[in-house]
């Protein structure tokens, strides 16, 4: 198994098991990343899903040794990126590693992304012939344009502060502190009304790819169903009762 999967307390934990290989993105632990995703889409009790890593790599991008042998990953690593951006659950990224190429597209393809200070991330495409295609989907809109460039075309590394500063990751902590963060996280998440959530996720790819008019339409119609769901009626009323509504943990 390329991956392992712990699920409690409304949290799917996905980790990336397979250190020898550097947690290379090879087709076998695409599969079965597509395949824990499958999973916790249909299981109702999985509220938000953690996205980590053993070793102290993350993920070093697609497996060269399986892309040598004519190996093709760019419809499945495609599917794997839009699958997390689109699914309704919200995607942590505890990053306790380095991160370069695909790995760093995995973790900007994740909703919410907590690094440790020491890992090193990078855009290396370009010193092995190729580009950052299928990540800059997902990176590209967390970034500048010109930071974009410098990043990409230079293929350098670079640690996780910087890559906290340039948009691609949230923050970047140090080792000790990389659980209490993501926990924190993942607390405020269950907070969240799952179907409120799931649109809330919608809202942000939607609306900046639409024109202006565009986005209002849309956003005043879903915002017209949310108010009038039973999830917003029960949020409402546990507001103003003063209690937790049925969907947050127990205090």
């Amino acid at each position: 198994m390329k991956i392992s999967t712990h699920t409690g307390g409304g949290v799917m934990t996905l980790t990336l098991a397979d250190p020898e290989n550097r947690n290379a993105l090879g087709g076998a632990l695409l599969r079965e990343l597509l395949g824990a995703i499958d999973a916790a889409e249909a299981d109702d009790s999985v509220r938000v899903v953690v996205v980590t890593n053993e070793g102290h790599i993350f993920s070093a991008g697609a497996d060269l040794n399986e892309s040598a042998a004519g190996e093709s990953y760019t419809e499945r690593m495609a599917e794997l990126f839009s699958r997390i951006v689109n699914s309704p659950k919200p995607f942590v990224g505890r990053i306790a590693g380095h991160a370069v190429a695909g790995g760093v597209g995995l973790a900007c393809s994740m909703d919410i992304s907590i690094a440790v200070a020491a890992a090193k991330f990078g855009f290396t495409e370009v010193r092995v012939g190729v580009a950052p295609a299928i990540i800059s989907t997902v990176c590209l809109p967390k970034m500048t344009r010109a930071d974009a460039a410098a990043a990409f075309l230079r293929g350098n590394r670079f640690l996780a502060p910087q890559a906290a500063s340039l948009g691609l990751i949230n923050a970047a902590v140090g080792a000790d502190e990389l659980d209490a963060r993501v926990d924190e996280v993942v607390a405020d998440l269950l907070l969240g009304a799952p179907s409120a959530m799931a649109a809330t996720k919608q809202l942000l790819t939607r609306v900046p790819a639409l024109p202006f008019e565009e986005a209002m339409a849309w956003a005043s119609e879903l915002s017209g169903r949310l108010f009038g769901s039973d999830e917003a009626k029960e949020g409402m009323t546990a507001y103003l009762e003063k209690r937790r509504p049925n969907w947050a943990p127990d205090a």
